[in-house]
């Protein structure tokens, strides 16, 4: 037996059995009754309209066209949303709007139920907890303007996730489904309303899967395991002005995914294969969400709201951090050489340390043996928080000609990350990882990182005539500070550094209805996210743009709009997702950036009769961002010259999806296009990914009016070029996955 640090499994919370027997398909809920259409930003696609800016809303009928359970996937479909594929299946996603840093999420502003989601927002934005997307009832993106209603990140835009509201009636719905690689999903929830007002909701999301990936000399799966449980209360009697909600969630995850990618040789040969050193590599988390809300209906123009939300967060991450060339004889002494550098030298043949690429790809390949604690596996023990109090208003009146929809909003939040990491050194013997030590706890990491922020908004949808103008204002004021700490649990005081902000954000859009089919619009705002705890780094941002116009007939309804960011500065952010060899948590000014793009949309159906449809719906972004200025080589961003590309942003992307569909069955193919794009600014070689074209295609047929069933497959044509780069090396695409449900209403 080969000795192992245990994975640190975090402690099963086990809820009561009955949820799980309840366990009903939230997407054909009927619809949400008189409890909390706050929770919403738009709210359906018709609201759309009366936006004098960019937002989309993907709703539950539209999810089921493909049942996706991939936030990947579904975000797609939005123009101006672009990804850093890396797992493959979303659990982490990077999600990029209009041009923003796509790492881990961390410059959108994420939201479930209009709170903000992200482990700790403010203090350490990095998404290491997403919703699970296969529960979520509706996604909505909002844009420009907008988007300043819902900081702090304000640049790019915000992503709403809907939880399954409570149904007017009792209702519920079971989705039952099974697929390759070992993989099966369940989704349920039943609710309903009593007549005296009373309401509840059950729901449960069980999704396991071995993965599509194959470790070296390993029996240990790629896989996951994923478990959602979600219990809403409310109370709101259809003669009182007054009503109230309780929102409980608690998800669990467990996957055995790495940080470690592979050469360009090896991927070549094999895209789905993992290096044997990443055997132990294993994330479990914990996420706890509580939520309270009051809403007040003092007339049928005015409503007030009052939010309490508490977010709790844990994950250790045991992943293998790097090697010891030199071979030190003590994990806590070593001389770590990252992976990414590894990677690096192996593409470009290069020696490092008197140790040439062959022997390093030797390393790799568990040719080669290892001195002891000459292999770092890091415990990234962590635990966060995110809570606060949010007020809003929201109120409908006259002034002669103009008629107001007022909304503001205060928000007061507190948030943190906890590090307490360790080191562990091992050796690699005949291929397979031994236990040398174990480092000492907080070794590798131990130190808090806090944030408070007062956030305040007015926003106001002005119509008069064809004229709508949405003037608004935004204020943050943020307080950010790390404690660094030295030894084990006694965490003795070792430094702090602090940082603040307070800024004004301006914005407002316009829009003329030329007639009841065409709608110009255009609009400006002054979008920002928060700087680190580090001194002297500024906080991100820019002077945003857009233009555009929008469409609508018996026919096809279409929206194209042009944007421009012109960041006055552009921050980077040093984390270990990032690949980049810097310190964890350090921050560096980019200087001036500018991006600009054209975002296309259309909706179409293409049947001339009515005994079926064929929807048609096309999704395109272009994209062009650049930096503005030279910068000295740094430690994340390298030698920066003007006119270099910003990373991981795609010139091109388009989605197109075709359906053909009567009362009785459908059938929906999509096709997803992404440029390659430059992963650093330099763009070297082996800097770059591969362009991709990815078929999906579903199906499902309406057995009874109670039983539906569908199947799907998922990247048809197995596509397999290099995805990503990050965090250290070549990272394929998801291999071509078959899966078959059912999905029963009650």
């Amino acid at each position: 037996m080969i000795p192992a640090v245990p994975k640190t499994h975090l402690q099963p919370k086990v809820l009561a059995c009955s949820l799980l027997a309840l366990a009903m398909s939230h997407a054909s809920l009927a619809q949400q009754g008189g409890f909390y259409d706050e929770i919403t930003i738009i709210g359906s696609k018709e609201n759309i309209s009366r936006i004098p800016g960019s937002a989309h809303y993907i709703g539950p009928e539209q999810l089921e066209d493909f049942s996706y359970s991939d936030i990947q996937r579904i975000a797609r479909e939005i123009p101006g949303v672009s990804i850093q594929v890396e797992d493959g299946y979303g659990l982490r996603p990077n999600i990029s709007i209009r041009g923003v840093s796509s790492e881990r999420s961390s410059r959108i502003t994420l939201l479930e139920d209009n709170v903000l989601i992200a482990p700790a927002p403010y203090a350490a934005p990095a998404a290491y907890y997403f919703p699970t997307a296969g529960r979520i009832h509706a996604f909505e993106v909002v844009k420009g303007p907008a988007a300043i209603t819902q900081g702090p990140n304000t640049i790019g835009g915000a992503l709403n996730m809907a939880s399954t509201p409570i149904p007017d009636t009792r209702a519920g719905n079971l989705l039952l489904e099974g697929g390759e690689d070992a993989t099966y999903r369940l989704l349920g929830s039943y609710g309903g309303q009593t007549a005296s007002g009373f309401g509840f909701l059950l729901e449960t999301h069980q999704w396991q899967s071995d993965g599509f990936q194959d470790i070296d000399r390993s029996g240990t799966d790629t896989g996951l395991d994923v478990q959602d449980y979600t219990l809403k209360l409310a109370y709101a009697p259809s003669a009182s002005k007054h009503a109230v909600e309780l929102k409980l969630q608690y998800t669990e995850q467990d996957s055995n995914q790495s940080y470690l990618g592979l050469s360009d040789a090896d991927f070549e040969q094999d895209p789905f294969r993992r290096y044997g050193l990443s055997a132990l590599d294993n994330i479990a988390t914990e996420h706890e969400q509580q939520i309270l809300r009051y809403e007040y209906r003092a007339t049928d123009a005015l409503k007030l709201t009052a939010t309490a939300y508490n977010n709790k967060h844990k994950r250790n991450w045991f992943k293998t951090e790097g090697v010891d060339l030199d071979g030190s004889s003590s994990a806590d002494t070593m001389t770590r050489v990252s992976w990414a550098d590894i990677v690096a030298d192996i593409n470009h043949g290069r020696t490092r340390d008197g140790v040439s690429a062959d022997m390093l790809a030797g390393i790799l390949h568990g040719d080669i043996d290892t001195p002891e604690n000459s292999i770092t596996l890091r415990a990234n023990n962590r635990e966060y928080y995110s809570r606060g109090g949010q007020l809003g208003v929201d109120w409908l009146f006259q002034t002669g000609a103009f008629s107001h929809s007022l909304q503001g909003g205060l928000r007061y939040h507190r948030d943190q990350e906890d590090r307490f990491q360790f080191d562990s050194g091992y050796q690699q013997l005949g291929g397979e990882l031994v236990l040398n030590s174990v480092g000492a706890p907080g070794g590798a990491g131990n130190e808090k990182s806090d944030a408070q922020a007062l956030a305040v908004h007015l926003y106001d949808l002005i119509e008069v005539g064809n004229w709508t103008f949405t003037p608004g204002l935004r204020y943050e004021d943020i307080e950010l500070k790390r404690t660094r700490f030295s030894g084990g649990q006694a965490r003795d005081f070792r430094d702090s550094r602090k940082n603040t902000v307070r800024v004004w954000l301006p914005g407002g859009g316009l829009s003329y209805r030329v007639s009841n089919e065409l709608t110009l619009l255009g609009g400006v705002h002054k979008g920002f996210s928060a700087p680190t705890n580090a001194p002297g780094i500024n906080e991100e941002k820019a002077l945003n743009y857009e233009l555009g116009l929008r469409f609508r007939n018996a026919f096809f309804s279409t929206e194209i709009i042009g944007f421009l960011s012109d960041y006055d500065n552009l921050l980077g952010v040093c984390t270990a997702s990032s690949g980049v060899d810097c310190e964890i948590g350090d921050a560096f000014n980019g200087d001036a950036v500018t991006i600009k793009g054209v975002e296309f949309l259309l909706n179409s159906d293409l049947s001339t009769t009515t005994a079926f449809s064929i929807p048609l719906q096309v999704s395109y972004t272009y994209s062009d961002g650049e930096f503005d200025t030279d910068i000295a080589d740094t430690a994340f961003f390298g030698e920066v010259s003007a006119g270099d590309p910003i990373p991981y942003l795609p010139d091109n992307q388009f989605r197109l999806s075709l359906g053909l569909e009567n009362r009785i069955w459908g059938l929906n193919l999509s096709a997803s296009y992404v440029d390659a794009v430059c992963v650093v600014a330099s763009c070297g070689d082996f800097e770059q990914t591969d362009s991709m074209l990815t078929l999906d295609l579903s199906g499902n047929y309406q057995a009874t009016k109670f039983l539906n069933v569908y199947a799907r497959i998922e990247n048809l044509t197995a596509q397999d070029g290099i995805a990503g780069r990050q965090p250290f090396g070549a990272r394929p695409n998801k291999d071509r996955t078959a899966a078959l449900g059912v999905r029963m209403k009650f």
